[in-house]
């Protein structure tokens, strides 16, 4: 007799046989038993789980002459004439080459003629294949089968399974075999057939498998051919070292190892897919029962290494790599190029690749709030930090703390940032305060004015209090307005000159104003004439309003024509320049010293036509 292969051989023959799809074959099983057996059913399901080798089980549990709970007994004619393939209780098709609506006609011509046995089972594998018209024809049969005909259809792909056809069948999922189970199968198989193997292969042929029975037993058989030497896969596992570690070299030399080794391009690149599937299912905790025991420690090796981002960034890589391919010229320039981008994320412009350095760069930001150390940068360059200085605080920039002080440490930057321009301000202030001498002979009294300190330091953190002045006779600052709701002078002339809160046109014709008194909340202003001033009181509520805004307490105008009451300038004050009015330029000038200005080229209907260029004239009158 000639060999056998493992998979035909070790198919299972009993339902008890059938491993992995308990759930079916309890529900199958009870079925038989108490004479409930459907008159369709689908079987779906990856390759090499049993799908047909259980419709055939079925097959022989509704003719098997000593039938027992259910279970055919394996010795009948019946059921041996099965097991050959002799029988003419069971009709197999193949759907994938008898997909034609004649091949599906003759089926059910058939279906109404009588065999030896109880019940006649067509069993229709790959019956996705079917032409919509094919599945047209079998569609009716299949609902009111004759009742000694029972159909059973085996496909890897249901959703391809016409929705009509699929509403009158029992539908049974059967699903891949884990890791244990299969090394189990494998560990009997190979004790029953009395194979000479090493017990250290049953873990490359289970991975191998990948979790179908057929395929395990396929790498099995390959396994024992070669006299128990496996297939070096170091290529597919140093690819996966290299990437883990970063390392564009060694995975460019993995790759060429495994072209070397006759490996395909786009084979290698499933192999690493199918890896990168295991290192995402373990980061994030699904099931990994499809791995053997030590290929799990090895997986979450590479998973510790990765990490979420850069695993899913792998998986989309090789599997944009592996599309690129089919239009490739060589197919292994999408598999190096992909592998090159996983190993230097500097050099991969992806959003992906972005975001997986910005995740480095504030792990590295978490480490150092924490430890108060300056992490090694993910580019590996040195720090230009000088030693014993804070790392707060920029380089070249001394502190103003003592030096037996400790750093502080885990600060914000932009809060160190802020102190210290609220501390640059500070000194330039007193500095300024010292050195400022009263203006137009006046005295230097406390009660002088001041320019108060910059701005920054209201969007600066709490600054220590200002040192003292290093003489009495130094003014103190003068607060913006008075604690009992009057103006502060000084204050109001630095805003006069250029007015918040207005409109350019509002901030022109106050500027010729000239801030004459300041008493309380009122604020005398004179301007040059009647017209102008009447012009102003037009507008006075804006400006009111934004000195108000400004200074924080009430301000009111009170708006004179200059040589009016009050109208002479105090000491000090401060004027906006006076408008250049071209026309008093020309007063006392004789006219007929003035040059003549040039003729029109145009008038009349002429200009105004080169004015509105398009336009028509409707009436001229």
């Amino acid at each position: 007799m000639s060999y056998q292969s493992l998979y035909r051989r070790y198919r299972p023959r009993r339902f008890s046989d059938v491993r992995g799809q308990e759930q079916v074959v309890r529900a199958l099983r009870n079925a038989v038993r108490d004479d409930r057996v459907g008159h369709a059913y689908l079987f779906s399901g990856p390759r090499g789980t049993g799908k047909t080798s259980t419709a055939r089980i079925l097959a022989k549990a509704l003719n098997c002459e000593q039938l027992a709970d259910g279970e055919p007994c394996g010795h009948c004619p019946s059921c041996t004439s099965i097991d050959a393939g002799t029988s003419y209780d069971v009709q197999e098709l193949d759907a994938a080459s008898n997909n034609g609506v004649e091949n599906v006609r003759e089926l059910v011509a058939r279906a109404n003629l009588g065999s030896p046995g109880r019940t006649k089972v067509y069993i229709l594998d790959e019956v996705h294949m079917l032409t919509a018209a094919a599945s047209a024809a079998l569609l009716k049969t299949l609902e009111e089968p004759p009742d000694h005909v029972v159909f059973v259809l085996a496909t890897t792909d249901p959703h391809k399974v016409l929705a009509t056809i699929r509403s009158r069948t029992q539908h049974y999922e059967f699903h891949l075999l884990s890791a244990d189970e299969l090394a189990e199968h494998v560990a009997w198989v190979i004790h029953d057939a009395g194979l000479d193997l090493d017990p250290d292969v049953i873990d490359p042929v289970v991975r191998a498998g990948a979790g179908s029975a057929r395929d395990t037993l396929s790498a099995l058989d390959r396994v024992a051919a070669a006299g128990g030497v496996l297939d070096d896969a170091s290529p597919v596992e140093g690819l996966l070292d290299a990437i883990a570690a970063a390392d564009a070299g060694r995975a460019l030399v993995a790759v060429a190892e495994a072209m070397h080794s006759g490996r395909d391009a786009r084979v290698l690149g499933e192999e690493v897919l199918g890896r990168l599937r295991d290192v995402f299912l373990l980061r994030m905790g699904a099931s990994t029962d499809h791995l053997p025991a030590a290929e799990v420690d090895r997986v979450r090796s590479w998973a510790d290494q990765m990490g979420d981002r850069a695993t899913t960034r792998a998986l989309e890589a090789v599997g944009d790599a592996l599309l690129a391919m089919r239009q490739a010229p060589d197919p292994r320039i999408p598999l190096e190029v992909a592998v090159v981008k996983l190993a230097r994320v500097e050099g991969d412009a992806s959003v992906a690749a972005l975001t997986e350095r910005v995740a480095r760069l504030e792990a590295a930001v978490a480490s150092l709030s924490a430890g108060g150390a300056v992490p090694a940068s993910p580019t590996g360059l040195a720090t230009d930090q000088p030693a014993g200085q804070p790392a707060d605080q920029p380089a070249g920039v001394t502190s103003d703390r003592p030096v037996d002080q400790a750093p502080r440490t885990g600060r914000p930057a932009d809060a160190a940032r802020a102190e210290l321009a609220a501390r640059r301000a500070e000194k330039a202030a007193s500095t300024k305060s010292t050195s400022t001498r009263p203006r137009d002979g006046a005295s230097a009294s406390p009660s002088a004015p001041t320019p108060p300190p910059p701005a920054v330091e209201a969007a600066a953190p709490p600054a220590p209090p200002a040192p003292t002045p290093p003489a009495p006779t130094t003014p103190a600052p003068t607060p913006p307005a008075g604690g009992d709701g009057s103006v502060t002078e000084s204050r109001l002339r630095e805003l006069w000159a250029d007015l918040p809160g207005v409109s350019g046109l509002v901030r022109g014709m106050f500027a010729v104003g000239l801030i004459v008194s300041v008493t309380g909340s009122e604020v005398v202003v004179s301007l040059p004439n009647e017209v102008h001033r009447d012009k102003c009181e037009q507008r006075k509520a804006q400006v009111e309003s934004a000195l108000t805004d400004a200074l924080g307490t009430p301000v009111r105008l009170s708006l004179v024509v200059e040589g009016g009451a009050s109208g002479a300038k105090p000491a000090g004050s401060v004027a906006a320049p006076e408008p250049v009015d071209e026309f008093d330029q020309l007063e006392g000038a004789d006219v007929h010293d003035l040059d003549d200005a040039p003729d029109a080229s145009v008038g009349g209907l002429e200009a105004l036509t080169e004015a509105f260029p398009g336009s028509t004239f409707v009436d001229e009158s």
